[in-house]
């Protein structure tokens, strides 16, 4: 596959299969943990800007993940769209078709992605402010404090990592940072999450704030390419799992 093709595979979809492309990339975020078994998912008017993607589009996306029972709707004050199983029959099948396509685009995407956020922190260490500062590390204890709650895990995240960007005081930085969260997690902005990657995230969470209040510009970026390793690492676990269970009738 061409690498234009490469491409193309990411981009929004606006095909008449656009609804059921959204609900194969739905079960890859769960599967990775970017959403998990519980969580309230975000309201169709905010997927629907996420996704670049009509309401429409999002909506029969859903209706496809709740007649396979992946996700629930709830009516009520209380209620919306909620995860009730992380892996299913189909999940497989649907995560191929959401990481196949592309993947030789993802894989460069996220080479590029951790060069960039290695510069970001080098540039941090370098220009952050007495503020700055501040601002990264109650991010920082933002992340550690979020405890198991997913939602407010993956907005503390973005939180620290806009944070550092902003520290280079470089806009082009912050925006080209969040670009790439974008891209790596099929556009719904949240890293994959699962008990193990938070354990180890708190820790290079707090070893690169450190890094970079010291203004140590060389190990600042090193940290850097560890932690955004994790996304890296996950993903491709992912693709190796769903590759080894691909037969010819899929």
């Amino acid at each position: 596959m061409s690498a234009e093709a490469d491409v193309v595979a990411l981009r929004p979809l606006i095909a008449e299969t656009a609804g059921a492309r959204i609900a194969d990339r739905f079960v890859t975020a769960i599967a990775l943990g970017q959403f998990v078994v519980g969580q309230k998912l975000p309201t169709v008017q905010e997927l629907s800007r996420l996704l670049e993607v009509s309401p429409t589009t999002v909506r029969e996306a859903l209706a496809r993940l709740a007649a396979l029972g992946y996700v629930q709707v709830q009516r009520g004050r209380y209620g919306g769209t909620f995860v009730l199983s992380q892996w299913g029959p189909a999940s497989d099948s649907m995560v191929r078709r959401a990481l196949e396509p592309g993947w030789n685009q993802l894989e460069v995407t996220l080479d590029f992605r951790s060069l960039i956020e290695q510069q970001i922190a080098r540039t941090a260490a370098i220009r952050h402010t007495e503020d700055d500062a501040r601002r990264i590390l109650q991010a920082v204890r933002g992340y550690e404090a979020a405890d198991s709650d997913r939602e407010s895990s993956r907005v503390a995240d973005l939180e620290l990592h806009q944070r550092i960007a902003a520290a280079t005081q470089n806009s082009q930085l912050v925006d080209l940072s969040l670009r790439m969260r974008r891209d790596v997690s099929l556009g719904f902005e949240a890293e994959p999450y699962n008990v193990d990657v938070r354990a180890r995230a708190i820790p290079q969470h707090a070893g690169l704030a450190r890094a970079i209040l010291d203004r140590d510009v060389d190990l600042a970026p090193r940290l850097a390419e560890e932690h955004f390793a994790l996304t890296a690492e996950t993903l491709r676990a992912l693709h190796a799992r769903v590759e080894s269970t691909n037969t010819p009738n899929d």
